[in-house]
């Protein structure tokens, strides 16, 4: 039976091992640049910037969720933002991914959340029907926005 619980400083490695993962089936290799000391600075330092749930089988991890509180003016409640959710390939098709989610929520209606939001890249459908199948629905009328790198820098310097 899979069991769900707080990632802890020592799951560094495997948290490294999921995102990496992660990035190989996103086809986004190229733009990992996590390493164990930034994450466990980040997410287990004196100042955290999110929280990871793991999903174990047998003791062993077969799945994460990172995720991050966010704030909704409109709303006006925090809510949760989950950044990465990936299952181990052979772990899929068991029910992990919507338990991580499921714990998701239970952790947003808990806080006081107003709701829980990701992104999914448009070319992923298997992960775009489990979504839906779950009642999730796409916010067609957002585009994302980015700035990094240089840009970032420059905006920062102007």
């Amino acid at each position: 039976m899979a069991r769900i619980r707080f990632a802890e400083a020592q799951d560094t490695g495997t948290i490294l091992r999921f995102i990496r993962a992660l990035a190989a089936y996103e086809k986004l290799e190229q733009e990992c640049f996590a390493e164990e000391d930034s994450l466990r600075t980040n997410l287990f330092g004196p100042k955290t910037y999110a929280e990871v749930l793991l999903i174990e089988e047998e003791g062993d991890a077969t799945g994460f969720a990172l995720f991050f509180h966010n704030f909704s003016t409109f709303l006006g409640k925090p809510g949760l933002y989950l950044e990465d959710l990936f299952v181990d390939p052979a772990h899929r098709g068991k029910g992990h991914g919507k338990a991580l989610l499921k714990r998701l929520a239970e952790l947003a209606v808990a806080r006081g959340c107003g709701r829980l939001e990701w992104s999914v890249l448009d070319w992923n459908q298997p992960s775009i029907d489990f979504y839906l199948s779950l009642g999730a629905r796409p916010m067609e009328d957002w585009t994302i926005y980015r700035l990094d790198g240089a840009k970032l820098e420059n905006l920062a310097r102007v």
